[in-house]
C-alpha cells in the first residue's frame, strides 16, 4: 500500500527556513554556483546551524508520540528545496545530525517546488524566499515567509506554542477590505451584522484544522489522565476588539476549532503580547505588525489579500540565493 498523506498534518519546509544558510548564501552571491556546490560538498558533514523555523519544526514533530502507532505518524514534514539532489545532501545530513524525523524531500535544481503542495497534501509551506512564497500564495497555496527574527527555544523540549493573526491568515480578508474602504466604525457595524455568519477560510485555516486534531488527541488523554500536561497551545492575536470579537469566536466554533488563548488588542502593539506569550512561531498578514513581533519571536509573513497585493516586496538583500532554498 502507498504511504497516504491524506489524513496527516503535512508541512513543507524549505531549507532556508529550517537552517541558517547565511554563509552558503554569501558564497553563492559572491563566488557563483560552482563555488557554492564545492562549499557544500566540502562541508557535507558539518551540520548547518538551526534556522528560524527549526524549533517550531522540531517541536511539531515531537507531537508524533501522540500517535497510537509510531509507524503511522500524525505529522509529516517534507523538505521542499530548489537545490539539486547533490547539493541538497548537506541539508539531509544536517537533519540526521539533529535527529529530526524528516525522511522525505523534493529537490528541484533551481525550480520552485510549490506546485507540488496540493499533490503532497501540504497545509503549510514555509520558506525564507519572498518570491517563492508570493508565487505560491498567488497560486492559492498556504505559504508563509519566515522572517529574520528572534529565536525562541526554551528548556522544555515538548511544549509547542503557535500564534495566529485572524483576518488574512485564518479567515479571508473580506472584513479587512470593509475596514479599508469604510473605516473602523463601518467595520464594527459590518461585523455586528454578520456576527452569526462564519468567515470564509483564509490560507492557513486548513493548517489550523489539522492542528485542532492534535489538540483533540491531547484532550482525550487529559480526560483519561487528569495529570497529563497539555503541550500544544494555540493563540489568536488580532487587532480586532469588541464588538467584532464575536464573529471571530463564532467562526472558530463553527469550524470546530478550540484555541487556548485569544487576544483582541484593538490597535495595541502586538509585540506587547508576543513578547510575553513567546510563541515558537507567529503568523500575520501585515508586515507592520511583524516588524515589531519579530523582535520577540519567529515571525512569518503570509502575503495574502488585497493589502499585500498593493505592497512592494521585501528588500532583495533579505532573500536567500537561488541555490540556498
Amino acid at each position: 500500500m502507498p504511504y497516504d498523506l491524506k489524513d496527516r498534518l503535512v508541512v513543507g519546509i524549505a531549507s532556508s527556513a529550517l537552517f541558517d544558510l547565511a554563509e552558503s548564501d554569501k558564497i553563492f552571491r559572491t563566488q557563483g554556483e560552482q563555488a557554492y556546490r564545492d562549499y557544500q560538498e566540502e562541508n557535507l558533514h558539518t551540520p548547518l546551524a538551526p534556522g528560524m523555523a527549526f524549533s517550531f519544526i522540531r517541536r511539531l514533530l515531537s507531537m508524533n508520540d501522540l500517535s497510537d502507532d509510531l509507524s503511522d505518524p500524525l505529522i509529516e514534514v517534507i523538505v521542499m528545496s530548489r537545490n539539486d539532489p547533490d547539493t541538497g545532501l548537506r541539508v539531509m545530513e544536517s537533519i540526521e545530525h539533529y535527529e529530526l524525523a524528516i525522511t522525505r524531500a523534493i529537490f528541484m535544481q533551481g525550480k520552485a517546488p510549490y506546485a507540488y503542495i496540493p499533490a503532497l497534501n501540504v497545509s503549510l509551506f514555509l520558506s525564507a524566499d519572498e518570491a517563492n512564497v508570493r508565487e505560491a500564495n498567488h497560486a492559492g497555496h498556504p505559504a508563509g515567509r519566515v522572517l529574520p527574527s528572534a529565536m525562541v527555544d526554551d528548556d522544555d523540549d515538548h511544549d509547542l506554542r503557535i500564534a495566529f493573526d485572524f483576518d488574512g491568515v485564518l479567515a479571508d480578508d473580506e472584513s479587512e477590505q470593509v475596514m479599508q474602504r469604510g473605516g473602523l466604525a463601518n467595520f464594527h457595524e459590518h461585523e455586528t451584522e454578520e456576527a452569526v455568519s462564519a468567515h470564509n477560510p483564509g490560507p492557513l485555516q486548513p493548517f489550523l484544522l489539522r492542528i485542532a486534531r492534535i489538540q483533540e488527541r491531547e484532550q482525550a488523554l487529559r480526560l483519561k489522565d487528569p495529570t497529563y500536561r497539555v503541550r500544544l497551545h494555540v493563540a489568536i492575536v488580532t487587532a480586532r476588539n469588541a464588538p467584532s470579537h464575536k464573529r471571530a469566536i463564532g467562526t472558530l466554533k463553527q469550524w470546530g476549532v478550540m484555541v487556548n488563548d485569544a487576544f483582541f488588542l484593538g490597535g495595541i502593539d502586538k509585540n506587547a503580547v508576543i513578547s510575553v506569550l513567546r510563541p515558537h512561531i507567529f503568523f500575520d498578514d501585515q508586515r507592520g505588525h511583524l516588524e515589531s513581533t519579530s523582535e520577540s519571536a519567529p515571525s512569518v509573513h503570509v502575503p495574502f489579500g488585497a493589502l499585500n497585493e498593493k505592497t512592494e516586496m521585501w528588500e532583495p538583500s533579505d532573500e536567500p540565493a537561488e541555490g540556498d532554498d
